[in-house]
C-alpha cells in the first residue's frame, strides 16, 4: 500500500510522542542511565553483557572460537541484557557502554578492568589479545579490517533501515521499503561477488570479518531475519549460501549462536553462559525450568 500523506517537518523537532512500532517504548532522544543497578560479575576474566541478536552473536561466536582454539583465557560469563525491559539503561551497563547498546565486554584479567563496547571493537580487541583470527600480514590484515568496517557501516541499512520499515514500523510504506530493499540486495550482491573469488570474506582464512558478517547476512540468506527471504529472493546469492552453510557447521558457531538467545526453539537457547557445561541440554533444561 502506498502512503500518499506528506509529512512536513517542523522548524524545530521535539520529542512529544513515541515513534510507534516495536521497540518504541525504549527509544528516546537522550543518553544516560534511567535507573541504578550494578552489573553482575562472574568467575571468569571476561564478562559479557549481551543479547543473542546478530551483534551479540558476533562476540559469543568469537569467544567460543577462541576457546575451541585452546585459549583458556577466553573463558567468559555471558549475562543476559533484556533490551525490551530497558536493562541497557542501568547505571552499570551505561558505565560499560555509554551508548547503551549490546554487546558490552569488561576484561577483568588485568590490574584494572577494561571496558570494550561496539561489537567490531570487541572483535578486534579479542583478536589482538589472543593473536587469533586477525592476520598479521599487512595486506591480509587490511583486507580483514576493511570487510569488518564494511559490515559495521552496512548492517544499519539492513537492520535499522530495511528491517525496521519492513518488519517493525507501525505502517508499511512503499518508499522506505523499496529504498532499503534495493540497498540490502546490493549488499548481498557485493558479498556474493566477493565470495565467488574467495573462500572466506577476507581471503582463504576464516577471520573476524566472517564472524561479524555471518550473524547478519548469513541469517538473512536463510530467511531467518524479518521473514524476508522470499521477498528479497535470497536463494539467488549462491556464493553467500555456500559460505553461510560452511560457517554454520562450525561447532563453535553453533555454541556461540545459542548464548544469550531468547527466541526460537527453546533447545537453541542458552540464556546465560557461565561454564562450558552449560551447553549440556540437561543442565540448560534445569536452568530454564527454574526461571
Amino acid at each position: 500500500m502506498t502512503d500518499n500523506s506528506e509529512y512536513v517537518p517542523p522548524k524545530i523537532w521535539t520529542w512529544d510522542k513515541e515513534s510507534g512500532g516495536r521497540f518504541a517504548n525504549i527509544n528516546r532522544p537522550v543518553a544516560g542511565p534511567t535507573h541504578d543497578r550494578d552489573l553482575p560479575i562472574g568467575k571468569h576474566p571476561l564478562q559479557l553483557y549481551s543479547l543473542g541478536t546478530p551483534n551479540g552473536v558476533k562476540v559469543t561466536v568469537m569467544l567460543e572460537e577462541l576457546l575451541a582454539a585452546g585459549h583458556g583465557g577466553a573463558e567468559y560469563d555471558a549475562w543476559l541484557i533484556k533490551i525490551g525491559d530497558g536493562d541497557q539503561f542501568s547505571s552499570g551497563f551505561v558505565g560499560a557502554n555509554p551508548n547503551s547498546k549490546i554487546p558490552a565486554l569488561v576484561d577483568r584479567s588485568g590490574a584494572e578492568p577494561i571496558r570494550v563496547f561496539e561489537s567490531g571493537a570487541i572483535l578486534i580487541y579479542l583478536a589482538e589479545k589472543f593473536g587469533e583470527f586477525l592476520p598479521t600480514d599487512p595486506a591480509k590484515r587490511a583486507e580483514t579490517l576493511s570487510w569488518l568496517m564494511w559490515q559495521m557501516g552496512s548492517a544499519p541499512f539492513l537492520g535499522g533501515g530495511f528491517g525496521h520499515f519492513y518488519a517493525y514500523a507501525p505502517t508499511k510504506q512503499e518508499y522506505p521499503i523499496n529504498r532499503y530493499a534495493m540497498e540490502v540486495k546490493r549488499q548481498l550482491d557485493v558479498l556474493d561477488r566477493r565470495l565467488a573469488e574467495s573462500e572466506y570474506i577476507a581471503g582463504a582464512d576464516y577471520t573476524i570479518a566472517d564472524m561479524a558478517i555471518w550473524p547478519w547476512y548469513g541469517a538473512l540468506a536463510k530467511g531467518l531475519v524479518y521473514d524476508a527471504g522470499e521477498f528479497l529472493q535470497v536463494e539467488e546469492y549462491r556464493n553467500v549460501q555456500r559460505w553461510t552453510d560452511r560457517i554454520a557447521a562450525r561447532p563453535a558457531v553453533k555454541h556461540g549462536r545459542m548464548v544469550n538467545r531468547v527466541m526460537g526453539d527453546p533447545a537453541s537457547q542458552l540464556h546465560e553462559r557461565h561454564d562450558a557445561s552449560d551447553f549440556d541440554f540437561r543442565t540448560q533444561d534445569k536452568l530454564q525450568d527454574a526461571e
